[in-house]
C-alpha cells in the first residue's frame, strides 16, 4: 500500500495574482478531509500501514476504537452494546484479515505511543482501555512487522496520544445525546509555553442500551507533560486512567442466559526521553500498566460467581535510528517487557473458590534493521531492507523472526513487496487457565509460539492531483496455533491460511468534495470456516462542505456472510456459527459558524446510524440497533 498527499491544484483555489499594486482579499476555501481512512503508506520497510487521523474519527461520529476502525478495510470487529464493549468474550473486539479470533491469547497487538496495552494475565486487549479522545491518529498494521513490534503482533493497531506542538493554547468542549439514552461529554485543552508543552483530556460516556441489559460506561482521563531539556533532547510523561464498564444483554429470547457484567479499572504510566540528532533519533521509554477486571455474575455449573482479576505490565522500550551514510539507515533496539497477575473465582460458597497465584512471564527481545535507497535519478529510487528480531522468553524457547523487503519508485507509481515471521507466545493466560478450570498441571509448559508467514505485494499510483489507487495481494501462513485438546491441556496442533487482495481509491475532484472506496476479497482460508474471515467485505465513504458552512460526511459497509467464534477449542468448537450479511450506511450533518468576540469555533451536528434500519449482528443472537441518532454541539477556543 501507498500514501501519497494531494495537493490542490492553485487553480480551483486563487485567481491570477494582481499587480503588486493591488490589494485582494481573498476568500477562504475550506478543504475537507479524507472520509474513512486518511490513507495507506508503505513503511520504510517495506510493510503496510493505514492511518485514521481525529479527523476521520469526528466524521464517523466514533465513539471507540472498534467504531473508528469498523469501515477499514480489512478490518471486521465485534461488539453487543452500543456504548461499552465487552471484554470477556467477543462483545468487543477487532480482527485483521482474520487474525485475532484465537481470544484469549489475542493475535492483534493494541499499543498507546507504541506501548503495548492488554490484559496481562489473559492476554488480549480490551477496546474499552483504548479511548480515541486522546487519539491524534490511529495506525493499524495489517500485517507482522516483527522488528516495529514483536511479540503477539500479527496485526497491529497504535493509537498515537495528542500533544501541543504550536505555541498557544487550545480547547475543544463536546456534549451530545442520543438514543438509548446516550450521553457523551469530552473536554481536551492543550498549551505550549516556550520549552514546555502539556495536554488534557477527560471524557465520559453513557447509554442504557438498545436491549435490556445492554448499558455500558466509558469514563477516560488523560495527562500528558513535555518538556524540551535541550536542542536534541526531549522529555514527556504521559498518563492515561480508565474506568469502564458493559453488560452482556445475554442471546435474544434468552435472557437467563447472559453474562453479567464486564468491569475495568486501569492506569497507564510512560515516562520517554528522546532524541533527534542531525542523522540519528531514537527514545527511551519506561512503562507501567496496572488495571482491575471485575466479570461479575458469570453462569457456573451450578450457581452464578465473580471473576476477579488484578494485572501489572511493566518494561523499557529502546530505540535508535541512525543515518551513517546518504540515503541508509540502521535501526537497533531492544524491548524489555513484564506481563502478568493474579486472579480469583468468588463463589457464593467460599469453599468453591478458586485462584492463580500472581505469575509473571518476562521477554527480552532485541532488534535491528538495515535499509538502503538507491537513487540514480530525481524520479527513480529502490530500497531494499532487511531486519530480525531475538525473542528471550522466561518460560518458553527462544525464537527468531526475520523480516525483508523492497521498496521500488517511479514518479508517481509505487510497488512493494516483503517477507515477515509473526510470533504469538503463549500468555499468562495458559497457566491461569489450567490452574482455574482444570486444577493445574504443567503441560502448558511445553507450547511452542504460533507463528504466522507474511507475505504482501502491492502497487500504489497516483493520478494528477486528485485521484490515487493502491492495490496489495497478502498471503499468511500460520502454525503451531496451540488448542484446548482432552484430556485438560492444551497442544500446538492447528493451522490456518488466508490469500487475499485489498483495494483502495481516494477521488477529491474538489477541495470541498473527497470520496473514498476500498474493499477486501478473501480469494482462500483455511481451514473454510475460519472466523471473522468473510469472502467480501467493502466499505465507501464522502466528505461534502456546501454553503461554506455545512459538512456532510456518508460511511457505508457491506459485509459478506462469515463464521465467528472466540475460544481456542479445537477446530473452534460449538461456539462456530455463521452469521448473515450486512450492509450498513451512516451519515453525519454538520453546520461550522464562529463567534468574534470572545473568538469560538462551533459546530452543531446531527449524525444517523443505521440509516436504512437494517436487521444485522456481530453475534448470533445478539441483534444491533436499528436506525438511531445523536444530536451535539462542538466548541473550540
Amino acid at each position: 500500500m501507498v500514501l501519497f498527499t494531494l495537493p490542490v491544484p492553485p487553480g480551483l483555489l486563487f485567481a491570477a495574482d494582481p499587480p503588486p499594486e493591488a490589494a485582494v482579499r481573498m476568500e477562504e476555501v475550506l478543504v475537507v478531509a479524507t472520509p474513512i481512512i486518511e490513507g495507506n503508506q508503505v513503511t520504510p520497510y517495506a510493510g503496510s500501514m493505514t492511518t485514521i487521523t481525529q479527523e476521520q474519527i469526528s466524521d464517523l461520529n466514533a465513539q471507540d476504537l472498534p467504531s473508528a476502525l469498523r469501515r477499514t478495510p480489512g478490518v471486521i470487529i465485534s461488539r453487543h452494546n452500543p456504548v461499552g464493549s465487552f471484554g470477556g468474550g467477543d462483545g468487543g473486539a477487532i480482527f485483521i484479515r482474520g487474525m485475532g479470533s484465537s481470544r484469549p491469547g489475542a493475535e492483534i497487538q493494541t499499543l498507546v505511543d507504541g506501548i503495548p496495552r492488554f490484559v496481562g494475565v489473559w492476554t488480549h486487549p480490551l477496546m474499552d482501555t483504548m479511548s480515541v479522545d486522546q487519539a491524534e491518529r490511529i495506525e493499524v498494521y495489517k500485517g507482522a512487522q516483527p522488528v516495529l513490534f514483536g511479540n503477539m503482533a500479527l496485526g497491529a493497531v497504535n493509537v498515537v496520544t495528542k500533544r501541543q506542538k504550536a505555541e498557544g493554547f487550545t480547547t475543544k468542549i463536546q456534549a451530545a445525546y442520543g438514543s438509548y439514552d446516550t450521553y457523551v461529554e469530552s473536554l481536551e485543552h492543550g498549551g505550549k509555553i516556550g520549552a514546555t508543552d502539556y495536554y488534557l483530556t477527560q471524557s465520559w460516556r453513557r447509554s442504557r442500551g438498545h436491549r435490556d441489559e445492554a448499558g455500558g460506561e466509558l469514563q477516560n482521563y488523560f495527562v500528558r507533560l513535555g518538556h524540551q531539556i535541550s536542542n536534541p533532547w526531549y522529555l514527556s510523561a504521559t498518563v492515561n486512567h480508565t474506568d469502564n464498564w458493559a453488560d452482556d444483554p445475554g442471546p435474544e429470547g434468552n435472557p437467563a442466559a447472559r453474562q453479567g457484567t464486564y468491569k475495568v479499572d486501569d492506569t497507564m504510566a510512560v515516562m520517554t526521553l528522546a532524541n533527534t540528532f542531525e542523522s540519528a533519533k531514537g527514545y527511551l521509554k519506561a512503562y507501567w500498566l496496572r488495571g482491575d477486571i471485575d466479570w461479575v455474575n458469570q453462569i457456573g455449573a451450578t450457581d452464578y460467581f465473580d471473576s476477579l482479576t488484578d494485572y501489572d505490565n511493566y518494561g523499557l522500550r529502546l530505540q535508535e535510528a541512525m543515518n551513517p551514510w546518504r540515503g541508509g539507515e540502521i535501526i537497533l533496539g531492544a524491548d524489555m517487557d513484564y506481563f502478568g497477575g493474579e486472579v480469583l473465582e468468588s463463589h457464593p460458597n467460599p469453599a468453591r473458590n478458586k485462584s492463580f497465584a500472581r505469575d509473571t512471564f518476562r521477554i527480552l527481545s532485541p532488534y535491528g534493521a538495515l535499509s538502503h535507497r538507491f537513487s540514480p535519478t530525481d524520479r527513480f529510487s529502490v530500497t531494499p531492507s532487511a531486519g530480525v528480531r531475538y525473542f528471550d522468553h522466561s518460560e518458553f524457547d527462544h525464537e527468531w523472526a526475520p523480516q525483508a523487503g523492497i521498496i521500488v519508485q517511479y514518479r508517481d507509481t509505487e510497488c512493494h513487496a516483503s517477507y515477515a515471521r509473526g510470533i504469538n507466545y503463549p500468555g499468562v493466560n495458559v497457566a491461569a487457565f489450567t490452574t482455574i478450570v482444570w486444577d493445574g498441571n504443567e503441560r502448558w509448559r511445553t507450547l511452542e509460539p504460533e507463528k504466522v508467514d507474511h507475505y504482501e505485494v502491492g502497487l500504489g499510483q497516483r493520478f494528477g492531483r486528485t485521484f490515487r489507487a493502491d492495490a496489495t495481494f497478502f498471503y499468511d501462513d500460520g502454525n503451531n496455533r496451540y488448542v484446548i485438546v482432552a484430556p485438560k491441556h492444551f497442544e500446538n496442533i492447528a493451522a490456518f491460511m488466508t490469500k487475499g487482495v485489498e483495494v483502495n481509491v481516494t477521488f477529491t475532484p474538489l477541495p470541498v468534495l473527497s470520496l473514498y472506496g476500498g474493499m477486501t476479497r478473501m480469494l482462500r482460508q483455511e481451514p473454510f470456516n475460519l472466523p471473522y474471515a468473510p469472502d467480501w467485505s467493502a466499505s465507501a465513504g464522502m466528505n461534502y462542505r456546501f454553503l461554506k458552512s455545512f459538512l456532510l460526511s456518508l460511511d457505508t459497509v457491506y459485509t459478506d456472510r462469515q463464521y465467528v467464534a472466540s475460544n481456542r477449542a479445537q477446530n473452534y468448537g460449538a461456539a462456530l456459527v455463521q452469521i448473515d450479511p450486512y450492509w450498513i450506511l451512516n451519515g453525519k450533518l454538520s453546520y461550522e459558524f464562529s463567534l468574534d468576540k470572545p473568538r469560538v469555533d462551533c459546530e452543531i451536528y446531527i449524525a444517523g446510524e443505521n440509516l436504512t434500519d437494517v436487521s444485522y449482528a456481530y453475534k448470533q443472537d445478539y441483534p444491533m440497533p436499528g436506525i438511531n441518532g445523536m444530536f451535539g454541539v462542538v466548541l473550540k477556543f
